[in-house]
């Protein structure tokens, strides 16, 4: 695993110098409930992904915040790393949506960055990344109970 670890975070290094987007910027996106620190989540709300190795920052900087993280409404794409985030819980009427990474306005889908996202995955997500969503173009969407059937490691948020 410790070797996997290493060419993951190679990779990562090799993606910034190549790779500069991976996928359209994001919309909706990712915006704090309060700027300063404190007991109130980070919201994510609608959020349609965006490029890969921002995310796995943003992912980083969510982690090391200690703050509780809300995913809900929409999330797609890379959005799709932060549901496992330790601090992180998906709202029940979520709907998660899985597709290949591609280059902006291709069908492009370059190397390595399928890999670098599922090291995000676990259970029943990870399996169904790597046998089919990590190849498809359109988009596949699940709702926060089947995301949660497939990975119950996932906590759902409370109303």
């Amino acid at each position: 695993m410790h070797i996997l670890a290493h060419l993951a975070r190679r990779a990562a290094l090799l993606a910034l110098i190549a790779l500069p987007a991976c996928a359209a910027p994001p919309s909706g996106g990712i915006a704090a409930t309060q700027v300063a620190a404190g007991p109130e989540p980070i919201v994510i709300h609608d959020n349609r992904g965006g490029n890969v190795l921002q995310m796995i920052q943003r992912r980083n900087e969510l982690e090391a915040s200690g703050r509780p993280v809300r995913i809900s409404g929409v999330c797609n794409s890379a959005c799709t790393m932060l549901i496992t985030l330790p601090n992180a819980c998906l709202a029940p009427d979520a709907s998660v949506g899985f597709h290949a990474p591609r280059l902006p306005g291709t069908k492009v889908i370059p190397p390595i960055v399928d890999q670098l996202m599922a090291l995000h995955y676990r259970n029943g997500i990870l399996e169904r990344w790597n046998a089919e969503w990590r190849h498809s173009l359109k988009i596949r969407k699940i709702s926060a109970q089947e995301y949660v059937r497939l990975d119950p490691q996932t906590r759902l948020c409370s109303r």
